[in-house]
């Protein structure tokens, strides 16, 4: 993504722009599901969004469906795109909320499109009609994040990028400021650059190894560092959701793609061991899997800067937070764009890096914070359970908590990855009770607005019953190749 980003934005760059990477190496390539954002990113890559779905092996996501984090038995969904209507200046979920305390509300999901959609497993890209929520659909992708890098080094190769296979044995720093003055493939070749972006995953190799920048461990608020991953054969028809559903300790996720299922499990270490999790998470699977598990070990947090001197490190390399919200692939897509906004001549602003790592501290605490309510508010038993239940919150989501608690508002800062609305529906699914009803509901009369309510939800209902299945939709118009 670095390498097609950067080959997509500098196309007449005075310089060279170089990618060394190692074929031995290889991905991590469990990270498959996305969040909307990725739409702008093809879109701005002039990427023809049913080439990239084709070719790897993609298929559309309208939201996430979380199985039994509340209680067992219990189900909600944090779909994408809007949600009802407001109505006469009172937002939707102020006048939702107010009703549905008075038992006189259908549950949030149903005032939905995405929502209802996913539930039916129908889909459609947005329809031009007017005043319709079928020309509002919002929505993401889940692809094979192991074609999905093949397709953009093709990409950034056919803009004039220079693709070197070898590994880094050694970083050279300058004496006299201690940047990067080169790295050392083992090969022997020295490669000299301005700006090095460390794209090496959770070694850090430059931005740790080289520069010592330092690691924030999370691992008090968000427990889960394992993880066991592995593709296996499909079964029924294509879901239109990714499905996260909660486990004795940890999640387990489901990915359906054109070929196969990602399936995925992320628990932690101190409540079950390697042995007992392969064995609840492989007779859990709906067909036969590819081949081997992958097991993974990482460690919640960031680092302390993303940027230090003339090195900006990108993905893994900059952090880890656990798939659950689909967040991984949309903070490099974040990291990338903000280097483009701030990008350095040689003198490297202090000021620049900076801001830089500032902004990255709000996305990466904006979205741990976001993970952490789906493991505090929860009703299920058991000693990993009540552990996330009993840990004491990070300060700046004991805020946010405290204000929700009142009347059930919620405030945001426009830097902030997760809308009000995927706030709402995160904190009415785990349950979070609050005093009351916001009184600003009340503009709309003493009697609730019964009718604006039925309205939006028939509305959804009729608009959801157009729609084509997700499967028609993908053999109309992106079916990929047979393998």
């Amino acid at each position: 993504m670095a390498a097609a980003t950067l080959s997509q934005a500098f196309p007449h760059l005075k310089g060279c722009i170089r990618l060394i990477e190692s074929e031995e190496i290889g991905t991590v390539g469990v990270g498959e599901a996305t969040i909307p954002p990725i739409i702008d990113y093809i879109r701005v890559s002039g990427i023809d969004e049913n080439d990239l779905i084709r070719k790897t092996q993609a298929t559309f996501k309208l939201g996430i469906e979380f199985k039994g984090w509340r209680r067992p038995g219990h189900t909600y969904m944090h779909p994408f795109g809007p949600t009802g209507l407001a109505k006469s200046g009172v937002p939707f979920y102020t006048y939702w909320y107010k009703c549905a305390l008075a038992g006189a509300a259908a549950p949030l999901e149903a005032y939905c499109l995405q929502a209802v959609a996913a539930r039916q497993c129908k889909f459609t890209r947005p329809v031009a009609v007017e005043h319709s929520p079928l020309a509002t659909i919002v929505y993401a992708l889940h692809f094979d994040a192991r074609l999905f890098a093949a397709y953009l080094r093709a990409y950034a190769e056919a803009r004039g990028i220079t693709r070197t296979e070898g590994k880094v044995r050694n970083v050279t720093l300058r004496p006299e400021d201690g940047f990067i003055e080169s790295v050392t493939l083992e090969s022997g070749e020295r490669i000299a650059a301005d700006l090095y972006i460390d794209c090496t995953g959770f070694r850090g190799l430059l931005i740790e190894g080289a520069l010592k920048t330092g690691y924030e461990d999370w691992t008090r608020w968000l427990p889960c560092d394992r993880a066991i991953a592995v593709a296996c054969e499909r079964s029924g028809p294509f879901s239109s959701h990714t499905l996260a559903a909660a486990r004795e300790v940890g999640w387990q996720w489901r990915i359906p793609l054109q070929h196969r299922v990602g399936n995925g499990y992320v628990y932690s270490s101190q409540f079950l061991s390697d042995d007992a999790a392969a064995n609840i998470f492989l007779s859990s699977l709906e067909g036969r899997p590819a081949r081997e598990p992958l097991r993974l070990r990482f460690t919640s947090g960031r680092r302390r800067q993303c940027w230090n001197r003339n090195c900006v490190a990108i993905g893994l390399a900059a952090g880890f937070l656990e798939p659950l919200e689909s967040t991984g692939i949309h903070l490099i897509q974040r990291g990338l764009l903000l280097l483009l906004r701030l990008f350095p001549d040689r003198r490297f602003r202090q000021k620049d890096i900076e801001e830089y790592n500032r902004q990255m501290v709000i996305d990466y605490e904006s979205a741990r914070d976001f993970l952490v309510t789906h493991y505090h508010f929860t009703e299920r038993e058991g000693e990993f359970w009540r552990h996330c239940r009993n840990t004491e919150l990070p300060d700046s989501l004991s805020e946010r908590l405290e204000v929700f608690r009142g009347y059930g508002r919620f405030l945001r800062d426009e830097n902030q990855l997760f809308s009000i609305q995927s706030w709402f529906h995160i904190l009415i699914g785990q349950g979070v009770e609050t005093a009351g009803y916001d009184p600003f509901a009340d503009v709309l009369g003493p009697d609730p607005p019964q009718e604006a309510l039925d309205e939006i939800r028939q509305v959804v209902a009729g608009c959801a019953a157009t729609m084509p299945s997700h499967q028609e939709f993908i053999e109309r118009h992106c079916r990929a190749a047979a393998e």
